[in-house]
């Protein structure tokens, strides 16, 4: 009635309002504008300037006011706004608690803080609410909305939500289905039946998810296609809901068709690039075996692949798959377009606060007026990851023209040094203080300089080091460090062995490829041993020692690795002068594989070996034995459970310890991840399984800012316990911090 009025007012001032009035010199006066600037307003009214009806009109359609008052007074024209409410604040109750999650949920709906409040808006928002609820299984959910007027501008939103049941899966009907059975398609779908013990790990709850209904039919149609039937044709999965127990029956109906298998490969390509031969060697998918269309994707990546090695940076690869349906074979047919050789034009670098830009340029492997070359765009990237300086790493193609583009590095720096003063409780070694000074990338300069103190109840430390992984940022490094080292092991024949080092190293190294570093470090080392219960066990003594090293590493990460190999070998030779002769060869390898690829979820398998022999030469009763058992080697055992029962005159002198472990993700955010493992440890003085064990369990990693934390939770297998006659010294929880996977 108000707008009506308004309008009518208006109108009656304009009809009166000629050029040869008096009014029509009177200004007018715009009140109660926030949200439209008083310019843009004027020139809705400035068009309209012979008919201020039509302007009051227009602006109502803006949608910003509830109702726009025109009075007149003296000489002018009055227009007061009343502008709509704005939402200053939204809450959520019974439904999402994480902000990220929150915030992605409110974009759904189409709310904001400081949005324009109407009832359509909020009526909107809560269908979208209650049909997010329904795709994640929750049916007949109640939504209620408290309004809360704080001024007659300001609004305050409250959600509540009252979750309904969720839907379960009893049974999934794969109606048609004959060459291929439900768990080949469970493998894939996110609806699945509920398993019989629905809540044991790895087991299916059932859950109904409706949001995937239909693209469980495209995922069930891929797994034919991964099988060979290229005809195979799979209806949107239909649902049959019994509301009384909440539980549901879901068909797809297949069609499976003929099974078909690899015929011929055609590639269709420039011969000059890269020989025809070459890259039909290179193909996964195989004549004479049965398509697979996942292969068949690899190979579209890999032909892309070779041809972009060679600068062709834009090429093209496309296919066509033609199928003889009266023998089921199909010929795959590659086109590809190479476009123009592509040169980098310039290397652009941002987001590096602290590191200096040379530092960076070192780990690209593209340089101005190189030709583009994808397997050294992709190590590229690799390898700043593996510098551990940065959190996030991109590398973007900007394409100049079309032979020419810039690579853009976008990092995201991490902390990468740490002053630290804390403490805490070890199962062997009982309460510890630490500090330390370490950044392994000082000034920016890609150096790493520690200086670290720790006392336990078993060992008191300190060490300074530092390491120069690119001297002169060419293809040589060196390391320098010099430490002193006091510990204590108990239970030894003549009562606890108290060892004190003093000792330094020095080295240099080189690579010989972006994956590959050899060289040799240099120690000396002044030793005392002495034992608390006898008097003339004690020793003083030198060792030095000469160590030759290789390391390859091809990971894609520094904290947590996804995929690649890290492995190294040394074969430390002390008989340098000194007081010792012997040999001890240590080598590790670790292996990493990332799922997200195949299963779009961050689940990572580790696997790591560590292999050490001594040769002794000399006086081995200078050397410190071989221990099992601890955080880094044998989970489920104490440290240095196993041990031998005369340590000093016969030492164990072979060991190879084995981790396997699947890795989750428990907070992103935090860098938290969780896990399962198994680890399997054989030690021994003249053979390697003298003795054996193994353990499993679960742990909780956090990649902390004051270094790798780990909680574990372990059980030894089939240990020989004191309650059994035994001797075997188990731990059920233990912590690490400090040493990662």
């Amino acid at each position: 009635m108000k707008r009506l009025f308004s309008i009518i007012l208006l109108s009656t001032i304009s009809n009166a309002t000629t050029p040869n009035d008096e009014t029509s010199t009177k200004e007018i006066k715009l009140i109660g504008l926030t949200q439209l600037s008083e310019k843009i307003a004027f020139e809705q009214i400035n068009q309209n300037k012979n008919d201020l009806n039509g302007a009051i009109k227009a602006f109502y359609k803006l949608g910003y006011f509830t109702h726009i008052d025109v009075t007149e007074e003296n000489n002018f024209i009055l227009i007061n706004f009343v502008e709509k409410p704005f939402i200053v604040n939204i809450e959520m109750e019974g439904y999402k608690t994480r902000e990220e999650d929150l915030a992605d949920l409110y974009r759904t709906m189409k709310i904001k803080k400081g949005s324009m409040y109407t009832p359509q808006k909020i009526e909107e928002a809560k269908a979208i609410l209650l049909g997010e609820l329904k795709k994640e299984g929750f049916i007949n959910s109640v939504v209620e909305i408290e309004e809360k007027i704080l001024t007659p501008q300001n609004i305050s939103l409250k959600f509540t939500v009252n979750k309904g049941a969720e839907v379960v899966i009893k049974k999934v009907n794969y109606i048609g289905a004959k060459e291929l059975n439900k768990d080949q398609f469970s493998e894939n779908t996110a609806n699945k039946e509920e398993d019989t013990i629905s809540w044991w790990f790895g087991h299916n709850n059932g859950i109904m998810q409706f949001s995937q209904l239909e693209y469980d039919s495209h995922r069930i149609k891929d797994t034919y296609l991964q099988n060979g039937f290229l005809d195979a044709r799979v209806d949107a999965g239909f649902s049959k809901i019994d509301f009384n127990t909440n539980t549901a029956e879901v068909d797809f109906k297949i069609d499976e068709g003929g099974k078909y298998k690899l015929h011929n490969i055609l590639i269709y390509s420039d011969e000059s690039i890269v020989p025809i031969n070459e890259l039909q060697d290179a193909l996964k998918e195989q004549k004479g075996k049965t398509f697979n269309v996942s292969l068949l994707r690899k190979d579209v990546e890999i032909l892309r692949t070779k041809i972009a090695n060679k600068g062709y940076a834009f090429a093209d690869v496309n296919y066509d798959i033609r199928k003889n349906k009266e023998n089921n074979t199909a010929e795959v047919i590659f086109n590809i377009t190479a476009g123009e050789k592509v040169y980098i034009n310039d290397v652009i670098i941002s987001g590096n606060s602290r590191t200096l830009d040379r530092v960076i340029r070192r780990n690209v492997y593209l340089a101005p007026k190189d030709l583009f070359n994808l397997t050294d765009f992709e190590d590229s990237r690799s390898a700043l990851n593996r510098t551990g300086f940065f959190q996030t790493v991109e590398l973007k193609q900007k394409r100049v023209s079309a032979n020419l583009m810039d690579l853009v590095v976008e990092v995201t720096e991490a902390p990468t040094g740490n002053l630290v003063l804390g403490g805490g409780y070890g199962s062997y070694d009982g309460w510890m203080i630490n500090a330390s000074v370490n950044d392994k990338n000082i000034f920016g300069s890609g150096l790493d300089l520690g200086f670290s103190l720790d006392h336990s109840n078993k060992k008191d430390t300190a060490k300074i080091s530092l390491n120069n992984p690119s001297l002169n940022d060419g293809i040589y490094n060196g390391s320098f460090s010099i430490y002193k080292d006091s510990s204590t092991i108990t239970n030894t024949t003549y009562g606890d062995e108290i060892t004190d080092t003093v000792g330094g190293s020095i080295g240099i190294g080189r690579s010989f490829n972006r994956h590959t570093r050899a060289g040799i470090v240099y120690a000396i080392e002044d030793i005392s041993k002495s034992y608390d219960l006898n008097a003339t066990q004690n020793d003083q003594y030198k060792i030095s020692s000469l160590t030759p090293y290789i390391t390859f590493n091809n990971t894609d990460n520094f904290y947590n690795p996804r995929r690649g190999i890290s492995a190294s070998t040394s074969l430390k030779y002390a008989g340098i002068g000194g007081d010792a002769n012997y040999l001890l060869s240590s080598t590790t390898l670790k292996y990493f594989y990332g799922f997200d690829d195949l299963i779009d979820y961050d689940m990572i398998f580790r696997f790591k070996t560590n292999l050490k022999i001594l040769k002794n030469y000399g006086d081995v009763k200078y050397l410190t034995t071989f221990y099992l058992g601890g955080p880094t080697s044998v989970r489920g055992y104490e440290s240095y459970a196993f041990k031998p029962i005369d340590e000093v005159n016969n030492p164990f002198t072979q060991s190879l310890t084995n981790t396997a472990e699947l890795s989750f993700p428990l907070i992103p955010k935090a860098n938290m991840r969780w896990g399962l493992f198994y680890d399997y440890g054989m030690i021994g003085e003249n053979k390697l399984n003298q003795i054996d064990a193994s353990g499993y369990g679960a742990l909780i990693e956090w990649q902390s800012p004051v270094g790798p934390l780990q909680f574990i939770f372990s059980r030894a297998v089939s240990p020989n316990v004191a309650e059994t006659g035994g001797t075997d010294k188990t731990s059920n929880f233990e912590f690490s911090l400090g040493t990662s996977f």
